[in-house]
């Protein structure tokens, strides 16, 4: 009795090894079917459907001359079809004998796009199937050189584009869905803290100029090095994701109603070194104090009180090094399916590369970073700061505030950008024309450097959908910190 089963199972082993891949003959026969017979059906799944989405052959020649001709104006039937076709064999009958038999097979019209439909589904299941085969396979043959976690962000962008290229969900929508969706936007901001229809960043005149950072939008925060790029926008990630309520959902997912999860690329500070920078300015104590070890008893309680509120914060840090657009892409999307994301930092975009190889041509590599960044700012839904340097033309000028022109040689940012942010802080460039003390000079300048003390300015030199201009901010270097500066105008009168 034992024969008998042991033939049964490799019976099957040998059916399953030839597996025919997933494929429906007479989806597409229909539909080809259809579109002989009216050729409106081909506008029912051309903005989803493409030759290479049919099984057969035969079939990809036929929906491929039948959409060149329609796409021309012409009119496209079996007659018409014939002379493009040549003398092809179609399983034993003629050209024209398939074509007519395809067209006196067709029913209906009605139903193209759900053939069309079909089709495209099924050629994503032998897409998925090449791509799972392709991940066995080069994880068994793997050259030395190739770490596993190449493989899989390489695999991650192929599902990917698998996922977005030729949807069908997408198209034209109705208007009123747009009215809807903002009132939407507006009814939200209207409940969250500030009254902003974006995330809130904590400085409330640079929230009062943005209406708070918007979902989608790419916004570069540039400077030139020690002007606090980096401290800045420490300083709104840690505000964002203190802030952060999220209420959870009949169907299961949470909805963030304040704050958001915030997603930090550090490419040039470790994790430690930034852990280090928000708890200098959560405590008080200065970083280089912290660093050096050089605190007193109530110093490290501080320190230990701020780093206990900031356990259960949602701010992520991935500080790798060197990676390119595409891998931080993966792993952003990664992080918004497993954790959830409302912002994404880049600190900053002149350590990305290009997805390829190395080019030589680097502003054509920014080209392709700044590009990539907002096309994944729209994918997400979800703001990106990514900071950039400024070239040294900024050190050639009197006045060494920046200005778009600055970045002209860091490729498209301007033109990617909805929003160009400038770090400046005169205090910095005043501090470093000290004159000898004791002279006349001395004292101007400690006149000077008392009037600009503390203070910084982050100057919009660019937003797409509201004003440019100057926002002062207070700035205590000790702790790295970025403030509300109050204005002697807000002061009330005294009485």
């Amino acid at each position: 009795m034992a024969l008998p089963n042991a033939l049964t199972a490799k019976l099957e082993a040998v059916q399953a090894e030839y597996r025919v891949a997933p494929h429906n003959v007479d989806a597409e026969q229909a539909l080809l079917g259809a579109i002989l017979v009216n050729n409106d059906a081909y506008y029912r799944v051309s903005d989803f459907l493409l030759a290479e989405h049919f099984m057969e052959d035969a079939h990809q020649q036929i929906f491929t001359v039948a959409a060149s001709l329609i796409r021309a104006g012409k009119l496209a039937t079996p007659i018409t079809m014939k002379t493009y076709l040549g003398d092809a064999d179609f399983g034993g009958q003629t050209v024209m004998q398939y074509l007519a038999r395809l067209a006196a097979d067709a029913t209906t019209v009605i139903n193209a796009g759900e053939y069309g439909r079909t089709i495209y589904d099924l050629a994503i299941r032998r897409r998925l199937i090449t791509i799972g085969e392709d991940l066995v396979n080069g994880a068994y043959e793997a050259p030395v050189e190739q770490a596993p976690r190449d493989q899989i962000e390489e695999t991650e962008r192929r599902l990917y584009e698998l996922a977005e290229a030729g949807r069908y969900d997408g198209g034209f929508q109705k208007f009123s869905d747009a009215l809807t969706a903002a009132v939407d936007m507006a009814a939200k901001a209207y409940q969250r803290d500030g009254k902003l229809s974006g995330i809130a960043t904590g400085l409330s005149d640079l929230d009062a100029k943005m209406g708070g950072l918007q979902p989608s939008d790419l916004i570069i925060l540039a400077g030139r090095p020690a002007m606090g790029k980096t401290s800045l926008v420490t300083n709104i990630a840690f505000n964002i994701a203190k802030a952060y309520r999220g209420e959870k959902q009949p169907d299961g997912t949470t909805k963030t109603v304040n704050g958001g999860i915030v997603g930090f690329f550090s490419l040039e500070m470790s994790a430690e070194q930034l852990a280090t920078r928000i708890i200098a300015e959560q405590s008080g104590v200065p970083s280089y104090k912290i660093r050096r070890g050089d605190i007193r008893p109530e110093d490290f309680y501080k320190i230990t009180d701020a780093a206990r509120d900031m356990q259960t914060i949602p701010f992520y840090i991935d500080q790798s090094g060197g990676i390119s657009i595409a891998q931080l892409a993966a792993r952003a999307r990664r992080l918004k399916r497993q954790k959830g994301l409302d912002l994404l930092i880049v600190d900053y975009l002149q350590l990305l590369s290009g997805s390829g190889k190395r080019s030589d041509n680097r502003v054509q590599e920014m080209t392709e970073i700044t590009t990539g960044m907002k096309a994944l700012a729209k994918e997400l839904a979800v703001p990106i700061i990514g900071l950039s340097q400024l070239s040294r033309q900024v050190e050639n000028r009197d006045d060494k505030r920046p200005q778009l022109a600055d970045l002209r040689e860091s490729g498209s940012i301007e033109q990617d950008a909805d929003v160009v942010m400038f770090v400046f802080r005169e205090e910095y460039y005043v501090g470093n024309k000290k004159p000898r003390e004791g002279t006349e000079e001395f004292f101007a300048w400690e006149a000077e450097m008392q009037r600009v003390h503390g203070k910084a300015e982050v100057i919009l030199g660019k937003q797409r959908h509201g004003p440019t201009g100057t926002v002062e901010l207070q700035f205590d270097a000790n702790i790295t910190r970025f403030s509300n500066l109050a204005q002697t105008d807000r002061i009330p009168e005294q009485m």
